[in-house]
Protein backbone atom coordinates (compact mmCIF):
# COMPACT_ATOMS: atom_id res chain seq x y z
CA UNK A 1 0.00 0.00 0.00
CA UNK A 2 1.45 3.34 -1.05
CA UNK A 3 1.07 5.66 1.94
CA UNK A 4 0.06 8.50 -0.40
CA UNK A 5 -2.84 6.38 -1.68
CA UNK A 6 -5.83 6.71 0.66
CA UNK A 7 -7.87 4.37 -1.55
CA UNK A 8 -6.55 1.61 -3.81
CA UNK A 9 -8.94 -0.36 -6.00
CA UNK A 10 -7.36 -3.27 -7.88
CA UNK A 11 -9.17 -5.23 -10.63
CA UNK A 12 -12.48 -5.11 -8.74
CA UNK A 13 -15.54 -6.80 -10.23
CA UNK A 14 -19.10 -6.94 -8.87
CA UNK A 15 -21.98 -8.83 -10.49
CA UNK A 16 -25.69 -8.96 -9.78
CA UNK A 17 -26.77 -12.21 -11.38
CA UNK A 18 -25.67 -11.96 -15.00
CA UNK A 19 -25.35 -8.14 -14.86
CA UNK A 20 -21.77 -6.89 -14.42
CA UNK A 21 -22.08 -3.68 -12.39
CA UNK A 22 -18.33 -3.11 -11.97
CA UNK A 23 -15.90 -4.72 -14.39
CA UNK A 24 -12.21 -5.20 -13.43
CA UNK A 25 -11.97 -1.60 -12.18
CA UNK A 26 -8.66 -0.18 -10.92
CA UNK A 27 -7.78 3.30 -9.60
CA UNK A 28 -6.14 5.14 -6.70
CA UNK A 29 -7.17 8.18 -4.68
CA UNK A 30 -4.25 10.21 -3.37
CA UNK A 31 -3.95 11.85 0.03
CA UNK A 32 -5.40 15.36 0.26
CA UNK A 33 -6.90 15.48 -3.22
CA UNK A 34 -10.43 16.19 -4.42
CA UNK A 35 -11.10 13.16 -6.59
CA UNK A 36 -14.14 13.36 -8.88
CA UNK A 37 -15.95 10.11 -9.61
CA UNK A 38 -18.04 10.45 -12.78
CA UNK A 39 -20.28 8.38 -14.98
CA UNK A 40 -23.79 8.12 -16.39
CA UNK A 41 -26.63 6.85 -14.21
CA UNK A 42 -26.23 3.13 -13.71
CA UNK A 43 -22.53 3.15 -14.58
CA UNK A 44 -21.50 1.49 -11.31
CA UNK A 45 -20.43 4.49 -9.21
CA UNK A 46 -22.63 3.83 -6.17
CA UNK A 47 -21.77 0.11 -6.23
CA UNK A 48 -18.07 1.02 -6.26
CA UNK A 49 -18.42 3.44 -3.35
CA UNK A 50 -20.34 0.86 -1.33
CA UNK A 51 -17.57 -1.67 -1.93
CA UNK A 52 -14.96 0.87 -0.80
CA UNK A 53 -17.01 1.34 2.38
CA UNK A 54 -17.38 -2.46 2.82
CA UNK A 55 -21.18 -2.21 2.55
CA UNK A 56 -20.90 -4.54 -0.44
CA UNK A 57 -18.23 -7.19 -1.05
CA UNK A 58 -16.49 -7.42 -4.42
CA UNK A 59 -16.70 -10.72 -6.29
CA UNK A 60 -13.09 -10.29 -7.42
CA UNK A 61 -10.21 -7.92 -6.77
CA UNK A 62 -8.84 -6.06 -3.77
CA UNK A 63 -9.64 -2.75 -2.07
CA UNK A 64 -7.43 -0.99 0.48
CA UNK A 65 -8.60 2.07 2.45
CA UNK A 66 -6.32 4.14 4.68
CA UNK A 67 -3.63 1.49 4.55
CA UNK A 68 -5.47 -1.80 4.45
CA UNK A 69 -8.71 -3.70 4.83
CA UNK A 70 -11.59 -1.66 6.23
CA UNK A 71 -11.83 -2.34 9.98
CA UNK A 72 -14.24 -0.76 12.45
CA UNK A 73 -11.38 1.42 13.68
CA UNK A 74 -10.63 2.68 10.18
CA UNK A 75 -14.34 3.41 9.62
CA UNK A 76 -14.11 6.01 12.39
CA UNK A 77 -11.72 7.95 10.14
CA UNK A 78 -14.18 8.07 7.23
CA UNK A 79 -17.16 10.34 6.60
CA UNK A 80 -19.85 9.21 4.14
CA UNK A 81 -22.67 11.26 2.66
CA UNK A 82 -24.90 8.98 0.55
CA UNK A 83 -27.14 10.26 -2.22
CA UNK A 84 -30.12 8.88 -0.31
CA UNK A 85 -30.08 11.26 2.64
CA UNK A 86 -31.17 9.88 5.99
CA UNK A 87 -31.04 11.51 9.43
CA UNK A 88 -33.35 11.45 12.44
CA UNK A 89 -35.91 14.11 11.65
CA UNK A 90 -37.51 14.83 15.04
CA UNK A 91 -34.42 15.58 17.15
CA UNK A 92 -32.93 19.08 17.70
CA UNK A 93 -29.94 19.52 15.41
CA UNK A 94 -27.33 19.98 18.13
CA UNK A 95 -28.56 16.80 19.90
CA UNK A 96 -28.66 14.88 16.62
CA UNK A 97 -25.13 15.89 15.66
CA UNK A 98 -23.87 15.29 19.19
CA UNK A 99 -25.25 11.75 19.03
CA UNK A 100 -23.71 11.08 15.61
CA UNK A 101 -20.35 12.39 16.82
CA UNK A 102 -20.55 10.02 19.76
CA UNK A 103 -20.97 7.09 17.36
CA UNK A 104 -17.63 8.11 15.83
CA UNK A 105 -15.84 8.13 19.18
CA UNK A 106 -16.19 11.81 20.10
CA UNK A 107 -17.16 12.95 23.59
CA UNK A 108 -20.60 14.57 23.84
CA UNK A 109 -19.03 17.90 24.77
CA UNK A 110 -16.62 17.85 21.81
CA UNK A 111 -19.30 16.69 19.40
CA UNK A 112 -21.76 19.40 20.44
CA UNK A 113 -19.05 22.09 20.36
CA UNK A 114 -17.96 21.02 16.88
CA UNK A 115 -21.59 20.79 15.74
CA UNK A 116 -22.33 24.37 16.80
CA UNK A 117 -19.16 25.59 15.08
CA UNK A 118 -20.09 23.87 11.82
CA UNK A 119 -23.73 24.97 11.96
CA UNK A 120 -22.55 28.56 12.28
CA UNK A 121 -20.14 28.05 9.37
CA UNK A 122 -23.05 27.13 7.08
CA UNK A 123 -25.34 29.88 8.44
CA UNK A 124 -27.46 27.52 10.52
CA UNK A 125 -26.26 28.60 13.96
CA UNK A 126 -29.65 30.04 14.92
CA UNK A 127 -31.32 26.73 14.01
CA UNK A 128 -29.33 24.50 16.38
CA UNK A 129 -32.42 23.79 18.53
CA UNK A 130 -34.63 23.17 15.49
CA UNK A 131 -35.50 19.75 14.06
CA UNK A 132 -34.95 18.60 10.47
CA UNK A 133 -38.72 18.61 9.94
CA UNK A 134 -38.65 22.39 10.49
CA UNK A 135 -35.92 23.03 7.88
CA UNK A 136 -35.97 23.46 4.12
CA UNK A 137 -34.54 20.73 1.90
CA UNK A 138 -31.39 22.79 1.29
CA UNK A 139 -30.87 23.38 5.01
CA UNK A 140 -31.32 19.67 5.71
CA UNK A 141 -28.72 18.87 3.07
CA UNK A 142 -26.22 21.18 4.78
CA UNK A 143 -26.89 19.37 8.07
CA UNK A 144 -26.23 16.05 6.33
CA UNK A 145 -22.95 17.44 5.01
CA UNK A 146 -21.98 18.64 8.51
CA UNK A 147 -22.68 15.19 9.93
CA UNK A 148 -20.22 13.76 7.39
CA UNK A 149 -17.28 15.84 8.56
CA UNK A 150 -18.21 16.33 12.23
CA UNK A 151 -15.53 13.93 13.50
CA UNK A 152 -12.69 15.38 11.36
CA UNK A 153 -12.32 12.30 9.15
CA UNK A 154 -9.22 11.65 7.04
CA UNK A 155 -11.38 10.55 4.11
CA UNK A 156 -14.76 11.93 3.02
CA UNK A 157 -16.90 10.16 0.43
CA UNK A 158 -19.81 12.28 -0.81
CA UNK A 159 -22.46 11.32 -3.38
CA UNK A 160 -24.00 14.30 -5.25
CA UNK A 161 -23.23 16.80 -2.45
CA UNK A 162 -24.52 19.85 -4.37
CA UNK A 163 -27.70 18.48 -5.94
CA UNK A 164 -30.72 20.65 -5.20
CA UNK A 165 -28.75 23.48 -3.59
CA UNK A 166 -29.04 27.10 -4.66
CA UNK A 167 -25.86 28.88 -5.86
CA UNK A 168 -25.15 30.49 -2.46
CA UNK A 169 -25.33 27.22 -0.53
CA UNK A 170 -23.44 25.40 -3.29
CA UNK A 171 -20.60 27.90 -2.91
CA UNK A 172 -20.62 27.46 0.89
CA UNK A 173 -20.16 23.69 0.61
CA UNK A 174 -17.63 24.03 -2.21
CA UNK A 175 -15.51 26.35 -0.07
CA UNK A 176 -15.66 23.85 2.79
CA UNK A 177 -14.61 20.98 0.52
CA UNK A 178 -11.67 23.00 -0.82
CA UNK A 179 -10.61 23.95 2.73
CA UNK A 180 -10.78 20.29 3.79
CA UNK A 181 -8.51 19.31 0.92
CA UNK A 182 -6.03 22.10 1.68
CA UNK A 183 -5.84 20.83 5.26
CA UNK A 184 -5.03 17.29 4.16
CA UNK A 185 -8.45 15.64 4.09
CA UNK A 186 -9.06 13.42 1.07
CA UNK A 187 -12.39 13.91 -0.73
CA UNK A 188 -13.94 11.36 -3.10
CA UNK A 189 -16.87 13.11 -4.76
CA UNK A 190 -19.42 11.54 -7.07
CA UNK A 191 -21.29 14.18 -9.04
CA UNK A 192 -22.98 14.99 -12.34
CA UNK A 193 -22.16 18.69 -12.01
CA UNK A 194 -19.19 18.98 -14.33
CA UNK A 195 -18.59 22.66 -13.66
CA UNK A 196 -17.90 21.87 -10.01
CA UNK A 197 -15.35 19.25 -11.08
CA UNK A 198 -13.60 21.76 -13.36
CA UNK A 199 -13.46 24.30 -10.53
CA UNK A 200 -12.50 22.00 -7.66
CA UNK A 201 -11.25 18.62 -8.84
CA UNK A 202 -7.61 17.58 -8.89
CA UNK A 203 -8.09 14.26 -10.67
CA UNK A 204 -11.07 12.38 -12.07
CA UNK A 205 -12.27 8.91 -12.92
CA UNK A 206 -15.14 8.32 -15.34
CA UNK A 207 -16.64 4.87 -15.61
CA UNK A 208 -19.26 3.53 -17.99
CA UNK A 209 -20.81 0.07 -17.92
CA UNK A 210 -18.62 -0.55 -14.88
CA UNK A 211 -15.37 0.08 -16.77
CA UNK A 212 -12.83 2.87 -16.59
CA UNK A 213 -13.07 5.15 -19.63
CA UNK A 214 -11.31 8.34 -18.40
CA UNK A 215 -8.75 8.72 -15.63
CA UNK A 216 -6.18 11.36 -14.68
CA UNK A 217 -5.68 15.02 -13.72
CA UNK A 218 -8.68 17.15 -14.72
CA UNK A 219 -6.64 19.58 -16.84
CA UNK A 220 -4.84 16.74 -18.62
CA UNK A 221 -8.09 14.98 -19.45
CA UNK A 222 -9.53 18.18 -20.93
CA UNK A 223 -6.33 18.84 -22.90
CA UNK A 224 -6.47 15.31 -24.29
CA UNK A 225 -9.76 16.15 -25.99
CA UNK A 226 -8.67 19.58 -27.25
CA UNK A 227 -8.87 20.06 -30.98
CA UNK A 228 -6.34 22.02 -33.03
CA UNK A 229 -8.02 25.38 -32.50
CA UNK A 230 -7.74 28.60 -30.50
CA UNK A 231 -10.38 30.93 -29.08
CA UNK A 232 -9.89 34.67 -29.46
CA UNK A 233 -11.75 37.85 -28.59
CA UNK A 234 -11.09 41.05 -30.52
CA UNK A 235 -11.50 42.57 -33.96
CA UNK A 236 -10.25 41.59 -37.41
CA UNK A 237 -10.79 39.28 -40.33
CA UNK A 238 -9.88 36.05 -38.59
CA UNK A 239 -10.39 33.84 -41.65
CA UNK A 240 -7.76 35.84 -43.55
CA UNK A 241 -5.00 34.83 -41.13
CA UNK A 242 -2.45 32.35 -42.53
CA UNK A 243 -3.00 28.88 -41.11
CA UNK A 244 -6.71 29.32 -40.30
CA UNK A 245 -8.91 26.60 -41.82
CA UNK A 246 -12.31 27.86 -40.63
CA UNK A 247 -13.86 30.20 -38.06
CA UNK A 248 -16.84 29.76 -35.71
CA UNK A 249 -18.37 32.53 -33.61
CA UNK A 250 -20.26 32.06 -30.34
CA UNK A 251 -23.93 32.97 -29.98
CA UNK A 252 -23.06 36.36 -28.51
CA UNK A 253 -20.67 37.32 -31.31
CA UNK A 254 -17.80 37.82 -28.86
CA UNK A 255 -15.59 34.74 -29.05
CA UNK A 256 -14.17 33.34 -32.27
CA UNK A 257 -12.90 29.78 -32.55
CA UNK A 258 -10.15 29.57 -35.15
CA UNK A 259 -9.76 26.02 -36.47
CA UNK A 260 -6.17 25.60 -37.60
CA UNK A 261 -4.81 23.77 -40.60
CA UNK A 262 -2.81 20.59 -40.12
CA UNK A 263 0.70 21.37 -38.93
CA UNK A 264 -0.23 24.84 -37.64
CA UNK A 265 0.15 25.25 -33.87
CA UNK A 266 -1.30 27.68 -31.37
CA UNK A 267 2.18 29.23 -31.07
CA UNK A 268 2.20 29.84 -34.84
CA UNK A 269 -1.18 31.57 -34.55
CA UNK A 270 -0.05 33.70 -31.63
CA UNK A 271 2.96 34.88 -33.65
CA UNK A 272 0.77 35.63 -36.68
CA UNK A 273 -1.57 37.73 -34.56
CA UNK A 274 1.32 39.57 -32.93
CA UNK A 275 2.71 40.43 -36.37
CA UNK A 276 -0.64 41.52 -37.81
CA UNK A 277 -1.26 45.30 -37.89
CA UNK A 278 -5.01 44.86 -38.54
CA UNK A 279 -6.02 42.45 -35.77
CA UNK A 280 -6.78 43.55 -32.21
CA UNK A 281 -6.73 40.73 -29.65
CA UNK A 282 -8.24 41.06 -26.19
CA UNK A 283 -7.91 37.38 -25.22
CA UNK A 284 -6.30 34.26 -26.64
CA UNK A 285 -6.68 30.69 -25.37
CA UNK A 286 -6.54 27.08 -26.51
CA UNK A 287 -9.91 25.63 -27.48
CA UNK A 288 -10.30 23.13 -24.65
CA UNK A 289 -13.70 21.40 -24.34
CA UNK A 290 -15.72 21.47 -21.15
CA UNK A 291 -16.04 18.30 -19.08
CA UNK A 292 -19.73 18.32 -19.97
CA UNK A 293 -18.82 18.07 -23.67
CA UNK A 294 -16.29 15.32 -22.93
CA UNK A 295 -18.78 13.43 -20.75
CA UNK A 296 -21.40 13.47 -23.53
CA UNK A 297 -18.83 12.48 -26.15
CA UNK A 298 -17.40 9.57 -24.15
CA UNK A 299 -20.75 8.26 -22.87
CA UNK A 300 -22.14 8.41 -26.40
CA UNK A 301 -19.08 6.69 -27.82
CA UNK A 302 -19.57 3.85 -25.37
CA UNK A 303 -23.14 3.29 -26.57
CA UNK A 304 -24.56 4.54 -23.29
CA UNK A 305 -28.26 4.05 -22.81
CA UNK A 306 -28.54 4.01 -19.03
CA UNK A 307 -31.73 5.09 -17.37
Amino acid sequence: MNREHVIEVREVTKKYGTHVAVDALSFEVQRGEIFAFLGPNGAGKTTTMRMILDILKPDQGQIAVLGGALTEEIKDHIGYMPEERGLYRNVPLVDLLGYLGGLKGMSQADARRRAIQLLEQVDLGEYQKKKLTELSKGMAQKVQFISTLLHNPELIIVDEPFSGLDPVNTQTLKDMVIDLSRNGTTVLMSTHQMQQVEEMGHRLLMIDHGRRVLYGPVDEVRSRFAENAVVVEGEGDWAALPGVKSVDVDEFGREYTLHLKDGVTSDDMMQALAASPVHKVRSFALAVPSLTDIFIQVAGRNGNNHG
